[in-house]
C-alpha cells in the first residue's frame, strides 16, 4: 500500500483539496497535482485521493485522472483495481468520447491486474455504433497482445480485427491496419518466415487489398502511412496488379505531409520492379520528381531526411531527377548536414550538360569560411572529374585556380583530390607537377604530405629535382606521421628504381632509418621487403613496385545492390536514413531492472567460478598469480583492462623470460646480416657479416633469408 503523504508541506494541502466538498476545489487541485507530476516532483502518494475523483460527469477532469493514472499506475498495481468499476462503467457511457477514453486508458496502464478485466469491454468497443470508439479499441488490441498474446487469440480479438477491415469508416480501417501490423511485427519478430499457420501473422490477399485502396484517399495523414506501409508488403500477383496498386498509390505524391509522400515513393518503387510497360516506368519516375523537389522546401531536419532518402533513390534511379540540379545548390543560411547531402547528390546529378553550372557553384562554395564545407566542395570537384572524363580538364583548371588563393586548408585539399586526378587519368596533366611541387612549404596535414609524396614517386622521372624534394621528408622521417613515412618510403624506392644512379645514397638513408629508428611495424616490414627486393632482384623490384595500376573510378552505389533493395523498401524510415539495415541499429525486446539485475548476478557468478571449494583452479592455479596486484585485480573482476592484466601477469614469468632470451638470440644473426645489404647492389646481397654456425633456416621469422 501506498504511504500517506504528511500532515504539512505541497502534497498535504492538495491531499485536502483533493477531498474538499466543492468540486472546483477539487478540480483545481487535481490540475495542480498534474503539473507537479509533469516537472518531475512524486505525487504518487495521492493515489488514493485522486482515485476518488474519477467518477464525475466532467469530462476534462475524467481526463486528468486517467492521465494520472496512466503515470503511477506501475508503481501502484494494488490501488489500481479499486478504478476497474469505474473503467467498465464508463466503457458503457452514453458518450463514445467516454467510452472511448476508458478502452484507451485501460489498454496504456499495462497492468497485468487489470488486463482481465479489459476483454469484456473491449469486445463491447469493438463492435461499438461508434467509429471513434472503434478506432480506438483496435491500436487497444495490438496493446493488449503486446502485454499477454494468448489472451488475445483465445478471445478472438484478432479474427474481429480482420472483420474490421471491412468496415465503412476509413479511419477504423487505418488503424485496424496499424494494429494488425504491430501484431504482425511482434509476432514475427522471433520467426524470419511469415508463417501462415500462426493466426496473429497478417497476410494481405486481393480482397483486402483492395478495401484498402479504397481506404486510403480517406485517411487522416497517420492513417495513410499505415496503409501505405500495408501495401509495401504487399507481393502482387502479376504486374497488372504492380500497375494497378502504383496507379492508386500516384495521388498520394500531392500530400502536403512528407511523410506521406515517402511511403508512397515506397510504395511505388517496391512495385515497379513488375511493371513491364517502359513507357509507365518513365512516366512514374516522372512524376516522382517534382514531390521530392517539393520536400526541399521544408525546415533544415525535414530537408535533411529527404535528401538522405533521395540519395538511396538516386543510386537506384540515377535519371530520377536529371534535369533538377539546381534545386540542390546550398543556400547560404544551410546548416552543414544539409549542404554535405546536397554536395554528395550533385556529384550524383553531374553530366556534361550541366557540369559548368556545377563546377562554378563547387568553385564558389570553396571560398566559404567553414573550413569543412570547403573541403568537401574541393572533393565534389575531384569527384566530378573522375565521374566525367570530358570535363576534367575544367576541374583540373578550377583546383589550379584554387591552389593559386595559397589558403593552407585550400591547397592541402586540392593536393589530395590532385592525386586521385592523376590515379584516373595517368600521364595526361603533367603540367600541373611544377604548381604542387611549388606548394610544398603549404602541407602540414599527413593526408597532404603523403599524396604530394606519391605523385613525386610516380613522376619522379619527370621531376628534375625529384630526390632533392623527396630528402625533405627522408630528413624530417622520424618526425613524420606513419602514413608519411609509407608513403616516403615507397616514393624514395620508385625513385631509385627509375634514376638508380642519382638516388642511391637517399634510398640506404631512409631504409636505414626506417630499418633501425622507426618504432611503426608497419614501416620497418615494408622496409625490410624492399630491401630484400633491391638486394636480391632489381627486376623484381622494378615489378612490384612500378606495377601498372588500374585508374580508379567512383562506384554508383554506396551499398551492396542487395543492400540496396532491402533499403528501397524501408524507405521513409531510420533504416533508410542511415542507410543501414534496421537490425544493425534496433535492439530486440526490452531491458529491464530484472534483466540487468541478471546480468550482474551471472558475471558475478562468472568470477567466482575462477576458484572451486577455496582451492585456486584455471588461471588462478598458475604460481605466479597470487603475487602479483594484476593477478588479485583480474580475479576480482576490478579489472580496468584485462588485456594488460594478463599481459603483465605472464610477462613476469621465468618461462616467458627464457623463450624471449632464446627468441632475440635466434633474431640476432638475421638482424646483423641486414645490417648493409647494398654492399651488393650489382648482383646478390653481400651481408657485412656472416650469421651464426648454430642458426637454423626455420628461425628466420619473416622468411626473408
Amino acid at each position: 500500500m501506498s504511504i500517506r503523504a504528511p500532515r504539512k508541506g505541497e502534497n498535504y494541502e492538495l491531499s485536502v483539496d483533493l477531498n474538499s466538498e466543492y468540486r472546483d476545489k477539487r478540480k483545481d487541485a487535481i490540475k495542480r497535482v498534474i503539473a507537479s507530476m509533469t516537472v518531475g516532483k512524486d505525487v504518487s502518494g495521492l493515489f488514493p485521493d485522486v482515485l476518488k475523483n474519477m467518477q464525475t460527469d466532467d469530462l476534462e477532469q475524467k481526463k486528468l485522472v486517467y492521465l494520472y493514472l496512466m503515470n503511477y499506475a506501475k508503481t501502484q498495481p494494488e490501488l489500481v483495481i479499486l478504478a476497474v468499476n469505474t473503467f467498465v462503467k464508463d466503457s458503457e457511457d452514453p458518450n463514445p468520447l467516454v467510452r472511448a477514453l476508458a478502452i484507451r486508458t485501460m489498454g496504456c496502464l499495462r497492468a497485468e491486474k487489470i488486463i482481465d478485466y479489459l476483454c469484456d469491454p473491449l469486445q463491447r468497443a469493438l463492435r461499438d455504433d461508434n467509429p471513434y470508439v472503434r478506432k480506438t479499441a483496435a491500436l487497444c488490441v495490438a496493446k493488449l497482445y503486446d502485454l499477454k498474446p494468448e489472451l488475445v487469440i483465445e478471445n478472438g480479438f484478432l479474427d474481429q480485427l480482420r472483420d474490421m477491415i471491412s468496415d465503412s469508416n476509413p479511419m477504423v480501417v487505418a488503424n485496424t491496419v496499424a494494429a494488425l501490423t504491430d501484431i504482425h511485427m511482434s509476432a514475427t519478430s522471433n520467426q524470419p518466415s511469415d508463417s501462415t499457420s500462426d493466426p496473429a501473422v497478417f497476410s494481405i490477399t486481393s480482397a483486402i487489398l483492395n478495401k484498402l485502396l479504397i481506404a486510403l484517399n480517406e485517411c487522416s495523414e497517420w492513417g495513410r502511412v499505415a496503409v501505405l506501409n500495408a501495401l509495401a508488403r504487399y507481393d502482387a500477383q502479376d504486374d497488372k496488379e504492380s500497375e494497378h496498386i502504383c496507379e492508386r498509390v500516384v495521388p498520394q505524391f500531392q500530400h502536403v505531409n512528407g511523410s506521406v509522400v515517402l511511403a508512397a515513393m515506397k510504395v511505388i518503387m517496391i512495385h515497379i520492379r513488375k511493371v513491364r510497360r517502359d513507357d509507365l516506368v518513365k512516366q512514374l519516375i516522372r512524376k516522382m520528381a517534382p514531390p521530392l523537389v517539393t520536400l526541399l522546401s521544408s525546415p533544415p531536419e525535414v530537408q535533411w531526411v529527404a535528401l538522405r532518402n533521395i540519395n538511396l533513390l538516386l543510386q537506384k534511379r540515377s535519371d530520377l531527377l536529371s534535369n533538377e540540379m539546381r534545386v540542390f545548390f546550398c543556400k547560404y543560411n544551410d546548416p552543414l548536414y544539409v549542404k554535405i547531402e546536397k554536395l554528395d547528390i550533385m556529384v550524383r546529378l553531374a553530366s556534361d550538360s550541366n557540369v559548368d553550372a556545377l563546377l562554378s557553384e563547387l568553385k564558389e562554395y570553396s571560398s566559404e569560411v567553414d573550413v569543412d564545407f570547403v573541403r568537401k566542395s574541393i572533393k565534389a570537384i575531384g569527384q566530378t572529374a573522375i565521374s566525367i572524363e570530358s570535363a576534367a580538364e575544367r576541374c583540373v583548371n578550377v583546383l589550379l585556380e584554387l591552389i593559386n588563393t595559397r589558403v593552407s586548408y585550400v591547397v592541402q585539399e586540392a593536393v589530395v583530390v590532385m592525386k586521385d586526378i592523376f590515379r584516373k587519368y595517368p600521364s595526361t596533366y603533367e603540367g600541373v607537377i611544377p604548381t604542387l611541387c611549388a606548394n610544398l612549404e603549404e602541407l602540414d596535414e599527413p593526408e597532404a604530405k603523403a599524396s604530394l609524396i606519391w605523385i613525386i614517386g610516380e613522376y619522379a622521372d619527370k621531376i628534375d629535382n625529384a630526390d632533392e624534394l623527396l630528402g625533405i621528408f627522408v630528413d624530417s622521417f622520424i618526425e613524420e606521421s606513419y602514413q608519411v613515412q609509407l608513403q616516403t618510403l615507397t616514393a624514395v624506392v620508385k625513385l631509385f628504381l627509375k634514376k638508380p644512379d642519382s638516388s642511391q645514397g637517399v634510398v640506404q638513408r631512409v631504409l636505414n632509418t626506417a630499418t633501425k629508428d622507426c618504432d611503426s611495424p608497419d614501416v620497418r616490414d615494408r622496409a625490410y621487403i624492399y630491401w630484400r627486393l633491391l638486394s636480391t632482384d632489381p627486376g623484381a623490384a622494378k615489378a612490384v613496385v612500378l606495377a601498372h595500376r588500374p585508374p580508379i573510378s567512383i562506384p554508383r552505389t554506396t551499398v551492396s545492390p542487395a543492400l540496396l533493395e532491402e533499403l528501397l523498401g524501408e524507405i521513409s524510415s531510420l533504416a533508410s536514413v542511415y542507410h543501414k539495415p534496421a537490425h544493425t541499429f534496433v535492439g530486440h525486446g526490452r531491458v529491464g531492472a530484472d534483466s540487468v539485475q541478471r546480468k550482474e548476478s551471472e558475471i558475478s557468478d562468472a568470477q567466482k567460478a575462477l576458484q572451486t571449494d577455496g582451492q585456486p583452479s584455471g588461471l588462478a592455479a598458475t604460481q605466479i598469480l597470487p603475487s602479483t596486484p594484476a593477478a588479485a585485480n583480474f580475479l576480482s573482476g576490478t579489472s580496468a583492462n584485462p588485456l594488460d592484466d594478463l599481459v603483465s601477469i605472464f610477462g613476469g614469468m621465468e618461462t616467458m623470460e627464457t623463450g624471449a632470451g632464446s627468441m632475440s638470440t635466434a633474431l640476432s644473426p638475421t638482424m646483423t646480416s641486414m645490417s648493409s645489404p647494398f654492399e651488393g647492389f650489382g648482383g646478390s646481397p653481400v651481408p657485412s657479416s656472416q650469421p651464426a654456425q648454430n642458426a637454423q633456416p626455420e628461425e628466420d621469422l619473416l622468411g626473408l633469408f
